[in-house]
């Protein structure tokens, strides 16, 4: 296959990295960086097959300003929701290209590992089964792929475990101990799987790789971005003091607030992102928001 990773972020590198072991690939991003197979964005967008590594608050300024649609197939590798429309990144996304053209990635997977070509396991999903396939085909001998038709189940599994991660790294900063953890991630999860089922995902999704795997890995490790704000809060700091300590991406940040104002919307009960987008936004003490959830 003929691959262009659009975004060289960590992620992006990774991808980078994974699809090269089988394919040709080229990189790009708005700033150039020091990788031996990065081109410019118009060669990159000249290829059949695309991977969109670009952070899901940034797509549909990006897509408007830079996509010229010449029938490319799109693997979707950014996770969350809109926060100014409350959109899914399949809806975003399809406003530019069918849905049959689009692909989304997820599954238990930090950058770091990735590009250390440990083994991994990851889910493609698509209304175009065929499509799914391919990208799975293409991933190289230390990623297994499987591949799900659960878009929504995949998007929110992917957005919610960066909400369940903060409140993950609060509690580990907090120094609640390893049965609160089991609680919150267990809790998260079921909770993840109220949000997904009333947009109409399988349940059975958030007990895969895209759901139950990925939350049990970022919600855990310093390796996540989104376990790290979660820290961070723990011990009293800013929302802006910790993302620029960070200097990266956490997508669970606007996801967040993307998540209370649907539930606000829509009454659909979600106590733990309640939490974690009144820490965030209202600078709520973790504490009370600790004592709120036990009440």
């Amino acid at each position: 296959m003929h691959i262009a990773v659009i975004g060289a972020g960590k992620w992006g590198q990774a991808l980078n990295h994974a699809f090269l072991q089988k394919n040709e690939v080229v990189i790009s991003s708005r700033q150039p960086k020091e990788i031996a197979n990065f081109v410019s964005m118009e060669e990159a967008l000249a290829s059949e097959y695309l991977v969109m590594a670009i952070p899901a608050q940034h797509v549909r300024g990006w897509m408007e300003a830079h996509f010229v649609d010449r029938g490319q197939k799109i693997l979707v590798a950014a996770k969350g929701i809109e926060t100014s429309t409350g959109a899914f990144l399949n809806e975003v996304y399809g406003d530019f290209v069918p849905s049959e053209r689009l692909a989304f990635i997820s599954g238990p997977s930090f950058a770091a590992e990735v590009m250390q070509s440990l083994p991994t396991a990851l889910v493609i999903s698509s209304t175009n089964s065929a499509l799914a396939q391919k990208y799975a085909d293409a991933l190289p001998d230390f990623i297994k792929g499987y591949v799900s038709d659960d878009v929504i189940g995949a998007e929110v599994g992917g957005a919610y475990k960066n909400v369940i991660a903060i409140a993950g790294g609060v509690c580990d900063g907090l120094g609640l101990g390893n049965n609160a953890r089991a609680a919150l991630i267990s809790r998260g999860l079921v909770e993840m799987t109220r949000f997904g089922e009333a947009f109409g995902a399988k349940s059975e999704t958030f007990l895969s790789l895209g759901g139950a795997g990925d939350l049990f890995l970022t919600a855990s490790s310093t390796l996540s971005r989104n376990y790290r704000v979660g820290l961070g809060l723990a011990e009293g700091k800013k929302t802006e003091t910790i993302l620029q300590e960070l200097g990266e991406v956490a997508e669970g940040v606007p996801t967040a607030s993307a998540l209370y104002k649907i539930a606000m919307e829509r009454e659909i009960y979600l106590p733990i992102a309640r939490e974690v987008y009144a820490m965030i936004n209202e600078g709520k003490d973790p504490q009370e928001s600790v004592r709120d959830l036990l009440s």
